[in-house]
């Protein structure tokens, strides 16, 4: 039985998909069953999430394999950035040993260090050492930006794209190196028992990047001539953009389009000095997000 968090994340749905079709036993942890779609008729259900460390005890009875997609970049009524993406995975790690899992797969960041500006990249850094430092079997991902043509970050820039003009935080010159999801997943399911890496993933941790290295502003712009939107970008002071949205978070809570925290990751560079070398030791040749998305 393999146990997967995140399952109705950008990477968990696409993964959880070949999971499935090649008749894996899933228990999805979730807190809500019907945004697995129509996946949710074929795999195991344990209610809970992040916050509820009550609920890991059962999610895990029988697990063999965990995989640990699910995390935040906000805040949330439950809890924070540090206790939903690093305390919690701490306790699922140990809830794991004592439940005798023999391995656990987790999704860390490219550049995640505790000397990062970014919350999210610290939390990441202290639940990887807690990983490193378990007795568990464990392979470690540290994508650089992951993207999906519906997810929640293009989304909501088409909805921004009605606008005369877009605006971007700073000058929008961090570096990323995007890699679509349906590549990430390939990549995990090559290091999961059964799969191709199977036996040399012990222990191994990749970083997964695309084949090009783009700037936040190039990114924007792809997405804007997928979405046929002819529309100047506009650059704002960065000091602007936080007393903005930390006051729109302060106004309007959980439901603000956009808070502090996630802009300020879009100033973090995430690049692997490898390029794609990692996801093709997995079999996994990434498509350019130019070809992903449509752009001529």
């Amino acid at each position: 039985m393999l146990l997967l968090t995140g399952a109705t994340g950008t990477i968990g749905l696409p993964l959880l998909r070949r999971l499935t079709a090649t008749g894996t036993p899933v228990r999805c942890l979730v807190r809500d069953p019907r945004h697995l779609g129509a996946e949710r008729v074929r795999v195991q259900i344990a209610l809970g999430d992040l916050s509820d460390h009550l609920s890991f005890r059962h999610a895990l009875r029988g697990v063999d394999t965990v995989v640990h997609l699910a995390s935040v970049i906000r805040d949330q009524p439950t809890g924070s950035i540090e206790e939903l993406a690093g305390v919690a995975t701490w306790r699922l790690v140990r809830a794991a040993e004592r439940a005798g899992v023999q391995r656990f797969v987790f999704f860390s960041a490219l550049g995640a260090s505790t000397r990062s500006r970014a919350r999210l990249m610290r939390a990441k850094a202290i639940a990887e050492r807690a990983l490193i430092e378990s007795s568990l079997t464990h392979t470690v991902f540290a994508p650089s930006w992951v993207y999906s043509p519906s997810d929640q970050f293009l989304t909501l820039l088409e909805r921004m794209s009605l606008l005369p003009v877009v605006p971007i935080p700073g000058r929008g010159r961090a570096v990323f190196q995007p890699i679509w999801a349906e590549d990430v997943a390939d990549c995990v399911l090559a290091a999961l028992p059964g799969g191709v890496l199977a036996a040399e993933s012990d222990g191994a941790r990749y970083e997964l990047a695309g084949p090009e290295t783009l700037s936040y502003r190039e990114i924007v712009e792809i997405a804007l001539r997928a979405l046929h939107r002819n529309r100047t970008i506009l650059s704002v002071p960065t000091p602007v953009v936080r007393r903005t949205l930390n006051l729109v978070e302060l106004l309007t809570g959980p439901t603000a389009f956009a808070t502090w925290d996630e802009a300020e990751l879009l100033e973090v560079p995430m690049t692997s000095r490898h390029g794609t070398a990692d996801a093709e030791r997995l079999g996994v040749v990434p498509r350019r997000m130019e070809a992903v998305l449509g752009v001529g």
